[in-house]
């Protein structure tokens, strides 16, 4: 999988200087990074609600297209793949599996920066809200 998300990587880097008339990645970079952000949003919400739905075809076509619109907003903010890959790397080493950090809940600190509007679970409910309420929007 580090192969294919590694290709993509590529794929938008050389996509992002193209006319945005003919490329989808040229003009989610033109529109920036809050469309970026909002496109991400709702491709995970869609992956969410395939799964509620016990629909697997659908939950691996949202799957890519979550992963097209991540590497999207990597690509953007200058994040390269071998960087989530290292982050990645060391919770395995830290906790046996590369999942989710703890956060705290007493304002402690915690490896990646808390956001102060995001809920218990950790999502910004001022993001996620609005793609709810107003369902996928291009």
């Amino acid at each position: 999988m580090t192969d294919s998300v590694q290709r993509l990587y590529a794929a938008v880097l050389a996509a992002r200087s193209r006319d945005p008339a003919r490329s989808r990645t040229a003009k989610l970079v033109r529109e920036g990074v809050p469309k970026m952000a909002k496109k991400l949003g709702e491709e995970a919400v869609e992956v969410g609600i395939e799964a509620v739905q016990n629909n697997r075809p659908a939950v691996v076509r949202e799957s890519a297209d979550l992963i097209y619109n991540l590497v999207v907003l990597w690509s953007e903010l200058g994040i390269t793949p071998g960087e989530v890959w290292r982050e990645m790397d060391r919770r395995e080493e830290l906790y046996g599996i590369a999942e989710k950090l703890p956060k705290s809940r007493h304002g402690g600190h915690r490896m990646a920066a808390q956001d102060s509007a995001a809920g218990d679970d950790g999502v910004r409910q001022d993001v996620l809200q609005p793609l709810l309420l107003h369902g996928k929007h291009g």
